[in-house]
């Protein structure tokens, strides 16, 4: 049972915004995870103006969980599992500034949060992590067919191909768990 007080929300881009809400799904205290789009400046983007790459917008997913089952850095923990952090605006095949690491919160305690966990986290790749952290100015909820949109067709050859493997990965983390 959520507790209103507790309950938090930050919003995570990742590459395909299907993947990140498919992998945070799986969490327990997750209220709810909402494909769509952020930190660009055009108002009311639709999928079509966000894959054109001319909005400014990343696929984000706005993640509401209830901060006394979950704590920020688990649904950070699991984020960071469910995509490369190092690639410059691409995911695999996925290409373009839509498809950029950010992390969009909406407090300074946050942003504090966040900060401290990549910091953390850095020194485990190879490579530098471009993860983008900025205030959420608006988020944009996607188009309906979007929502659990691996739930809904996990037959579909991108869900098969490119989610499913995340969706592994993650589960088989919080398994280990």
């Amino acid at each position: 049972m959520k507790n209103d007080e507790s309950l938090q929300s930050v919003v995570l881009g990742g590459g395909c915004f299907w993947c990140i809400e498919a992998a945070l799904r799986l969490v327990d205290g997750v209220v709810e995870a909402t494909s769509g789009y952020a930190g660009g400046a055009t108002a009311d983007p639709n999928y079509q103006d966000v894959c054109r790459g001319n909005t400014g917008h990343a696929e984000v997913v706005k993640v509401d969980f209830d901060a006394g089952v979950v704590s920020l850095d688990e649904i950070l923990d699991v984020f960071f599992t469910a995509h490369d952090p190092t690639t410059l605006n691409r995911q695999g095949g996925d290409r373009g500034t839509q498809y950029r690491s950010v992390v969009l919160y909406d407090s300074d305690e946050q942003k504090a949060r966040v900060e401290h966990f990549i910091a953390d986290l850095a020194p485990k790749y190879s490579r530098p992590i471009v993860t983008e952290v900025a205030r959420l100015e608006k988020f944009y909820p996607a188009e309906e067919y979007h929502q659990r949109y691996f739930e809904k067709n996990p037959g579909a050859g991108y869900c098969q191909m490119v989610v499913s493997p995340k969706v592994e990965k993650v589960k088989s983390k919080l398994d280990a768990k």
